[in-house]
C-alpha cells in the first residue's frame, strides 16, 4: 500500500512557523492583518471565508471585513478597493471573484496591489512566480503543492515530473514552481497524444485536470509519488473525490494525497502564511 500523505501534519508545521513569526511580528509592533474583501453574500464564498478566519483566529492573525452589496457599482466597488490598496494596517487582501456580472473582474484582479495579492491571482504576481522573485505571491494552491512534498521530504531536484492540467491557477504555476526546484517538468493537457507515456514514467505526477478519477492505474508506476489537487463531486458517496481513482491506485504507487483531506486542507493555511510573509516584507519597506 502506498503511504497516505495527510494535509493536517502539513498544516500544522505551518501554523508553528507562523505563530513564532507573528510573535516576533508584534513585538515589533505589526500585527499582520487580512483583509476580506467581499461583494454580496454567494454561499460559496461565505464557506472559505469562514475557513480563513479560522485559520487565522487560529495563529493569530487580525482579520477585517470590507463588504459592499451585490449591487455595487464599478465606482464604488473601484474606490473601495484602491483605499484598501493603500492601507498600510492591511496586510493581505482576500478579493472574492467572480464578481457580479455588473463588475469587471479583470479590471479587479488588475487594480489589486500584487504586494496584497496573497491568493496570488495578479499578474504581478503570475510574473513573480515564473521569474522566481518575491513579487506578489503564488497562487495558493501551487504552492500547496510544493508545502506537501518539502513536508514529506519528498526530492524534487533531477526528478521527471508530470503535471497534468495547464490552468494558471494551478497547472502552469506548479509546473514552474517545480522547475525552479531543478525538477525536469512536463505539462499535460487535453490536446497531449498517450499521455499515459509520460505520466507512468513520471516520479512525481500532480493531477489537476478537474476531473474525477481521470488518473487511473495506467498512469502510475510503483515509484511514483501523487499529487492529488481535483475537487469533484462524487455523486455515488455523496462526498468530494479527487482526479486521482483513489481506491485502485493507492496500491499500485509509492505515496499519494487524499481526497479530501490532502492538498486542500494545506491550502487555506498557505493563503494565512502570505498574510504574514506580507507583514515581514512591510517592515523591510
Amino acid at each position: 500500500m502506498g503511504e497516505v500523505l495527510k494535509g493536517a501534519p502539513v498544516v500544522e508545521a505551518l501554523n508553528n512557523k507562523m505563530i513564532e513569526d507573528i510573535g516576533k511580528l508584534k513585538a515589533q509592533g505589526v500585527e499582520p492583518t487580512l483583509c476580506i474583501f467581499r461583494v454580496g453574500e454567494r454561499p460559496d464564498d461565505l464557506s472559505y471565508e469562514r475557513g480563513a478566519m479560522k485559520r487565522c483566529e487560529k495563529v493569530g492573525v487580525a482579520v477585517k471585513h470590507v463588504v459592499l452589496p451585490v449591487d455595487a457599482t464599478q465606482e464604488k466597488f473601484d474606490e473601495t478597493l484602491e483605499k484598501l490598496n493603500h492601507d498600510d494596517e492591511i496586510h493581505g487582501i482576500l478579493m472574492f471573484r467572480p464578481l457580479p456580472e455588473q463588475l469587471d473582474n479583470e479590471r479587479a484582479r488588475r487594480m489589486l496591489n500584487p504586494e496584497k495579492d496573497i491568493d496570488g491571482c495578479t499578474d504581478g504576481s503570475l510574473a513573480g512566480v515564473f521569474t522566481n522573485t518575491k513579487v506578489g505571491f503564488p497562487p495558493c494552491t501551487a504552492q500547496a503543492v510544493m508545502e506537501i512534498l518539502k513536508f514529506y521530504d519528498i526530492p524534487v531536484k533531477g526528478k521527471k515530473v508530470a503535471v497534468i492540467g495547464r490552468s494558471l491557477v494551478i497547472g502552469r504555476p506548479v509546473s514552474m514552481m517545480l522547475m525552479h526546484e531543478n525538477a525536469t517538468v512536463t505539462t499535460c493537457h487535453t490536446k497531449t497524444e498517450n499521455p499515459t507515456e509520460i505520466t507512468g514514467k513520471a516520479d512525481i505526477l500532480v493531477a489537476a485536470a478537474g476531473q474525477k478519477h481521470s488518473v487511473g492505474v495506467e498512469h502510475t508506476n510503483p515509484n511514483q509519488v501523487i499529487v492529488d489537487v481535483g475537487i469533484n463531486w462524487d455523486e455515488a458517496k455523496g462526498g468530494i473525490t479527487g482526479d486521482v481513482d483513489f481506491d485502485a491506485v493507492e496500491s499500485k504507487v509509492k505515496a499519494l494525497t487524499p481526497v479530501p483531506g490532502g492538498v486542500g486542507t494545506v491550502t487555506t493555511s498557505v493563503l494565512v502564511s502570505h498574510v504574514v510573509e506580507a507583514a515581514k516584507r512591510s517592515l523591510n519597506k
